[in-house]
């Protein structure tokens, strides 16, 4: 089973580029097929009530306690919350978060260009995630590379560099993804990373992520 590396393309304080970077990516490997998934940890309360508000279609799930619950309780005997509630399905008082922050956020394969701007407007200082996926890489015969589709995605993260949202940032990144392929600590497959973001005038800014 083979994975894949995402390469970091462009980098923004100003959301609205970002996106826009992403999407011109986006267009270049769009076929028949593309979706998109939305993504986020909303870390404040005010943050994820607003989030409820305007993202009211994704799933919210807000986090159990340590030893809350164990295995004998099965899912449908917990809260709703912790399990996964539509916006309107948040508690809004504020002192029931308490040891349940971040709110976990996800809307899943979506039609391209119907979500991603008013995720981006919505997100906050939240970090989260835009990711295309099922897109097709063309050939590059000019560097010796065969086209993808398996691995073909591009994401924006927000107010996050790396993947695992390790570190909050004040900027936003987009990150062109490829099949990785390790030949002793090397990745035989950036060459082909720096080709498809040059091919819409961008160019890769830093190492490779893994999920």
């Amino acid at each position: 089973m083979s994975n894949d590396i995402a390469y970091p393309v462009f980098r923004s304080s100003d959301p609205v580029l970002a996106l826009s970077k992403a999407r011109r990516l986006v267009e270049f490997g769009r076929c028949e097929g593309v979706d998109v998934s939305l993504y986020a940890e909303f870390r404040s309360v005010d943050e994820a009530l607003r989030g409820a508000k305007e993202l009211p279609e994704g799933w919210f799930r807000a986090q159990e306690h340590d030893g809350e619950f164990d295995d004998r309780v099965p899912f449908e005997d917990r809260p709703a919350w912790l399990v996964g509630v539509r916006g309107e399905g948040l508690p809004t008082e504020p002192m029931v978060y308490e040891g349940r922050l971040p709110v976990d956020y996800e809307l899943l394969y979506q039609a391209v260009d119907s979500v991603e701007g008013d995720f981006a407007a919505a997100i906050g200082s939240s970090a989260g995630e835009i990711n295309w996926q099922h897109l097709c890489w063309p050939d590059a015969p000019e560097v010796g590379f065969h086209g993808e589709s398996n691995h073909a995605e591009v994401t924006l993260l927000l107010n996050s560099s790396h993947r695992a949202y390790v570190e909050p940032a004040d900027d936003h990144t987009v990150l062109v993804h490829v099949r990785s392929v390790d030949v002793d600590g090397r990745q035989m497959r950036e060459p082909y990373a720096h080709w498809l973001a040059g091919q819409v005038g961008l160019t890769v800014i830093g190492p490779g992520q893994r999920c």
